[in-house]
């Protein structure tokens, strides 16, 4: 029954029927998204999505580019829904930047609001209508009957409320079948992301329960992501290419196509297949009742989420020696006690490259404790091969401890000396327990998008974002910034 009652919620699914903390966490976490879209594009993986995407191959350029929105004059900011759906999700995820649900470790967002946002603009060009063709001789007649139609614009609260069912459709299935799933090496975010904006783009194009049901069961047919690609373009990859997965599946289901009923639950469906363990049943039973957007974190730093207690410490520790007159330069030994999944996720001792020491636990200490900070710009490529960050990481040295929560850390400096400095972080910033504020969640914002389209653009993009629950027509925010 979990196909049915994944479909039955979504196309039930009301924006009045959503808390006020519900459309707040969605507003939250649409705008990150957008930053991270926009920032993430000045990475190289986006644009070789983009030109290996090229023309050629595309159909109307009906959706922006979003990190491409007027960059210069002599840039393409537009590409057809899917490409745009594939190119916004890969940016939007590169920096591994994006929000986190704790829980599963899943970045939510980027799948499902790469694929809305594209569907919302192709809606608002009128290259196809909200009505669903019927497939048969008279396919052709339907067809340019619909090229003729009106835009059928997406108002902010229908976008809020399809963006809602999409992310508690991921969440909910991620905490059917974790931690087996993520155990066994599966990247849950895209895995279960097909699914969630397959939902999410069938509830925006009104789709019925019976086509719900089939664009779920096309979805989940399309399970991608291993944990081996963390630290190569290959992980954003799986962010992009199940956006657009989920969006074709939506399409596909709005045209008459079919897929298995219980493409979920069935002896050889998706949650037996993907894990050794599930209780879809009792999980999918909290739908609408229990809202796991709300536990969706953000956050402060582009790297992957276990390694935030040990920066968090270390930009601590570094405040901390500056103020005691003690330099960086003198330390002889960095000392960590982490929780065990630390090592599994980002144990890279020598990365070579920015993405790689996006998992690396001991280029995030160095930095830490050598910049301060841990941005976007502690994460490049000349960064990681410094000689004096990689001579700090040879002397971190990690332990591993049961009893340390994912969201805590223990640091300890030994300077040449003798003298030490020691940290404990019991929660991390930007973890359940100690969340951005407001005030630092446009910060972040704004030094992303800043470095992209310039300051006074990123402000107005940051306004139309936060407030797209008011717009009459989402499918129209590109001109607002």
């Amino acid at each position: 029954m979990a196909t049915l009652t994944l479909s039955s919620f979504a196309t039930n699914l009301t924006f009045s029927s959503l808390p006020a903390p519900v459309v707040a966490a969605a507003v939250n976490s649409i705008s990150n998204w957008a930053g991270c879209a926009i920032g993430g594009f000045a990475q190289a993986a986006p644009q070789i999505a983009l030109a290996a995407s090229g023309r050629a191959f595309s159909g109307p350029p009906t959706s922006s580019i979003l990190g491409l929105n007027g960059s210069t004059p002599a840039e393409p900011a537009f590409a057809d829904a899917q490409v745009a759906a594939l190119v916004n999700g890969i940016a939007s995820h590169v920096d591994d930047y994006d929000d986190t649900h704790l829980a599963t470790i899943i970045h939510p967002a980027g799948v499902v609001a790469s694929a809305l946002l594209a569907v919302a603009e192709a809606l608002s060009s009128s290259s196809f209508s909200l009505s669903s063709p019927s497939p048969g001789p008279d396919s052709s007649k339907q067809s340019e009957h619909e090229e003729e139609e009106s835009p059928s614009p997406v108002s902010g609260q229908d976008f809020l409320t399809a963006f809602v069912a999409g992310v508690e459709t991921s969440l909910s299935l991620g905490l059917s079948v974790y931690p087996e799933h993520y155990d066994a090496g599966w990247h849950i975010t895209s895995t279960t992301g097909s699914i969630g904006a397959a939902v999410a783009v069938g509830k925006l194009l009104s789709l019925n329960s019976t086509q719900m049901q089939n664009a779920i069961g096309v979805a989940a047919a399309q399970v991608i992501g291993m944990q081996v690609a963390f630290g190569s373009m290959t992980k954003s990859f799986h962010v992009g290419r199940t956006s657009s997965g989920g969006l074709l599946a939506a399409l596909l289901a709005r045209g008459g196509y079919t897929s298995s009923p219980e493409a979920l639950e069935a002896n050889y469906g998706w949650l037996h297949v993907v894990s050794t363990r599930e209780n879809a049943t009792a999980q999918l039973a909290q739908l609408g009742r229990v809202w796991e957007i709300e536990r969706n974190t953000f956050k402060p730093f582009p790297c992957g989420i276990v390694m935030h207690p040990t920066i968090d410490g270390c930009i601590q520790l570094h405040n901390q020696s500056l103020s005691d007159g003690k330099s960086t330069a003198e330390i002889s030994r960095v000392d960590l006690r982490v929780n065990p999944e630390v090592l599994v996720l980002t144990g890279q001792e020598d990365p070579q490259t920015g993405l790689e020491g996006k998992f690396s636990i001991y280029h995030a200490a160095a930095v830490g404790l050598l910049y301060g900070a841990a941005t976007p710009e502690q994460f490049t490529d000349e960064v990681v091969r410094n000689e004096t960050v990689v001579g700090l990481r040879n002397v971190v040295n990690v332990t591993t401890d049961d009893g340390v929560a994912e969201d805590e850390a223990y640091v300890m400096v030994t300077f040449n000396d003798g003298s030490t400095l020691e940290k404990h972080v019991e929660h991390a910033i930007g973890s359940l327990a100690n969340p951005l504020t407001v005030e630092e969640l446009k910060t972040k914002f704004m030094d992303q998008v800043s470095r992209q389209i310039g300051g006074a653009r990123a402000e107005n993009a940051y306004d139309a974002f936060t407030n797209i629950g008011n717009m009459t027509d989402v499918g129209k925010i590109r001109e607002l910034f």
